[in-house]
């Protein structure tokens, strides 16, 4: 991961702004399309958990950037919707792991199930000359945000 020493242009951060809105929404009408009650920073810990596995809370709090005590709470009421489980690893009766449940490994393909799909009919708005700019300039921004490659997150998940 390369990193420029010269600060990014204004008109580079109100493009990624004015990107970052329209693929919010995505989110936001992909998540409120599956009949769950899940917020977004609830949904962010599932993709966490999806991508990386079993992980203890203070690791996922860290991950999402929340305080432990935030992702406690949050935790628990993923496990009182029964999206994640939390237990006891036999190596150490006192710290607790967290993992996505088969209905919150469900939840996450549903919801990019959805996402994929209105991508590909927002997408067909850009010009196949553009396109290839358009790949290079998002991986290079999710490169920079240390995101997982969408092809690789697949290979990444834990199996439950």
């Amino acid at each position: 991961m390369q990193h420029s020493e010269e600060p990014p242009a204004e008109e580079l951060v109100d493009a990624v702004m004015t990107a970052s809105r329209a693929l919010l929404a995505v989110v936001v009408r992909s998540l409120a399309a599956v009949d769950e009650d899940v917020t977004l920073p609830q949904y962010r810990a599932l993709v966490v958990l999806g991508q990386r596995g079993r992980m203890r809370p203070a690791e996922l709090a860290a991950a999402l950037a929340v305080t432990p005590p935030t992702c406690t709470r949050m935790c628990g009421r993923l496990d009182a919707k029964g999206l994640v489980v939390r237990e006891r690893p036999a190596d150490d009766r006192r710290a607790v792991d967290v993992s996505l449940s088969p209905t919150g490994r469900d939840l996450v393909d549903e919801v990019s199930k959805r996402r994929r799909a209105e991508l590909r009919t927002l997408l067909a708005g850009v010009p196949t000359a553009r396109r290839t700019a358009v790949i290079d300039g998002l991986r290079s921004l999710a490169d920079a945000a240390g995101e997982v490659p969408e092809p690789d997150w697949a290979r990444h998940t834990v199996a439950l």
